[in-house]
């Protein structure tokens, strides 16, 4: 079908022009239009005997982003099916439906040399999904010629788990490398003073020091321990492999050899990639002669299964929404990767209202953000709490500000290895003072009052000033102690203990009463209809409603046009540090709190 609009797409562009439809769109219109018109194709089709095709390279996200007008043009036009991004959602219920469909026979996970960052929250989720798929007694196959542990962390589920000859394991344990940028501010002359509460609320520190504190490295390490004991006991459960032999892998070797990873038992065999498709091609029956096996890909299959489900379940009129929260936590609208309290608020106040809407499953994917902001939010799901069932599922980050927002639900799900906690407060006060006189500038001010400008950014605060604002991040702290000794029928003392900013993994707070029991999405969306009292007779209606390719469309050619690069391309160690760089600089652009308070994990906290 894609050969067809290519050889076509001149010929429907020359018969527009003949027609003067295009006079009003002009040259970018008439390509979206035509673009338009040929993603009409007929729904897909799986053939019998084909295998599900996991490509182990995309993103697994909550929500599908957005793509530019040029993005939604090439995809229509373009030889390659598989998007760089599925949403979880779409992954579980694929596996599902593809366990019961008689006309799929196996499973393949295709590995990749592509960066993938999708966090181990999500993959966990995942690998649960994976075992569910062999209980139907389908094989699942996996082949790459380099095992990262993230990849490795899903193919270990694989009855059939085979490397290249030519390649390598990846398995040296995970790691927090934070960056600092107390140095590079004393060079330049630009000075930062803090308030905070919580001797573990460590995301001030990159502004101060120029290493980890002793209770920020304390608490990174028990969490680190947390995530990495989940990644053995899970990747070792299926191989049949003891965790501590794992372990001694890693301390030993960090990276193995193809014959070392068989010899340990992480792999079932040494094959490269025409082996693997040739017993793909003996599993689906395929002739000799043929290029490849019968295939489906999972992105391709996710819409067959979704317009496949049973008509009762779609129409029914009682209606579970899934409202996403997934970003910073900021003051005002939504945008990509923030969560905007204004437009996250309106959305669940017009939920509550919605009487067809018996129950709501916020999904947290935050890592914080604004105190203002998440109160805001919050207050809505405690008003939803008391009329409807409000369940949320914590994806990878649900901490600080994005376990403000979740305290209040009717029941709190997080996965074993979701960074939660960081019950805290910060304020990050920076000035420019030393840097401007460096250069020549200098600020006289004139004001009618001792604190008129108290928010400048030419000066140090003074000493009165600094416990004007102390004195606020205490006040917000408590009311956040409060809130969390409140909806979650714990003593403030025991909360005053197990907050200070600390990180916790979400296995440890579950024990801590923190969140009431380990599940993912489909494990919320089962709470949300007993809760509701639902029965069989229920949908799901995701929010905010995801926009079709059509709408989408319309508003790129009527409106600006967004661009964002995607390539398959793996950046290099520098590329991917100075992404680094310009990710945390992007979140400091979020600290809009309208009183400077901020409920946030550290802004680089990334597990390699």
């Amino acid at each position: 079908m894609r050969d067809f609009l290519k050889n076509t797409f001149a010929s429907i562009l020359g018969t527009l022009i003949a027609l003067g439809i295009l006079g009003g769109l002009g040259i970018g219109g008439a390509i979206a239009l035509i673009a338009l018109l040929a993603s009409g194709e007929s729904e897909p089709e799986v053939e019998n005997q084909s295998v599900l095709v996991f490509d182990l390279s995309m993103t697994i996200t909550d929500t599908q982003p957005e793509s530019s007008t040029a993005e939604l043009l090439s995809d229509a036009v373009s030889d390659d099916d598989v998007p760089a991004t599925i949403t979880l959602r779409q992954v579980l219920e694929s596996l599902e439906a593809a366990a019961k469909d008689d006309r799929i026979v196996g499973l393949y996970l295709e590995g990749s040399s592509s960066a993938n960052t999708t966090g181990y929250a999500t993959l966990n989720e995942v690998r649960n999904a994976l075992e569910e798929f062999a209980e139907s007694g389908k094989p699942i196959l996996a082949y790459d010629l380099d095992w990262s542990e993230r990849e490795y962390y899903l193919a270990s589920a694989a009855s059939d788990l085979a490397i290249d000859p030519l390649g390598m394991m990846e398995l040296n344990g995970l790691a927090a490398e934070g960056m600092f940028f107390a140095g590079a501010l004393e060079k330049y002359g630009i000075q930062v003073q803090v308030t905070r509460v919580g001797k573990y609320k460590s995301a001030v520190e990159p502004f101060l020091l120029k290493e980890r504190s002793p209770e920020d490295e304390q608490q990174t390490q028990k969490l680190l321990g947390d995530l990495w004991g989940e990644f053995l006991q899970v990747s070792s459960q299926t191989r049949a492999i003891d965790p501590t032999q794992i372990q001694q892998l890693a301390n030993s070797k960090g990276l193995l050899t193809p014959q070392e990873a068989k010899n340990s038992g992480l792999v079932t065999e040494l094959a490269d990639y025409n082996t693997t498709i040739a017993k793909l091609k003996e599993l689906t029956g395929s002739d000799e002669d043929d290029r490849t096996f019968r295939q489906v890909h999972l992105p391709t299959y996710a819409q067959i299964a979704d317009a496949n489900r049973d008509e009762t379940y779609r129409t029914s009129n009682n209606e579970i929404a899934i409202v996403y929260a997934e970003g910073s936590i900021v003051q005002g609208a939504s945008s990509p990767n923030q969560i905007g309290s204004s437009t996250l608020s309106q959305q669940l106040r017009k939920l509550r209202l919605d009487e067809n809407v018996k129950a709501v499953i916020l999904r947290v994917n935050s890592p914080g953000g604004g105190v203002t902001a998440s109160e805001i939010i919050e207050r809505e799901v405690a008003a939803i709490a008391q009329v409807k069932p409000i369940v949320v599922s914590m994806g990878d980050y649900a901490a600080s500000g994005g376990y403000m927002i979740s305290t209040s639900a009717t029941e709190i799900l997080a996965q074993p290895n979701t960074v939660t906690g960081s019950i805290g407060i910060f304020g990050l006060l920076p000035n420019i003072q030393g840097l401007a006189n460096n250069n020549g500038i200098t600020w006289d001010v004139v004001k009618t009052a001792q604190y008129a400008n108290l928010n400048t950014i030419t000066r140090p605060k003074t000493p009165q000033e600094m416990n004007l604002i102390q004195n606020l991040v205490d006040r917000k702290y408590d009311s956040f102690l409060n809130l969390v000794a409140q909806t979650r029928e714990l003593p403030k003392a025991k909360v005053a203990e197990i907050a200070q900013g600390r990180v916790w993994s979400g296995r440890e707070a579950q024990k801590l009463g923190l969140v009431d029991r380990l599940g993912g999405l489909e494990d919320a969306i089962a709470s949300a209809v007993k809760l509701a009292e639902l029965g069989d007779d229920w949908t799901l209606q995701d929010y905010p409603k995801p926009r079709t390719w059509e709408e989408i469309l319309i508003d790129r050619l009527f409106n600006s046009v967004r661009r964002s690069p995607r390539s398959g391309v793996v950046p290099d160690a520098l590329t991917r540090e100075f992404e680094n760089v310009r990710a945390d600089l992007q979140s400091l652009q979020g600290l809009n709190d309208p009183i400077g308070a901020y409920a946030r994990l550290p802004f680089n906290l990334r597990f390699d």
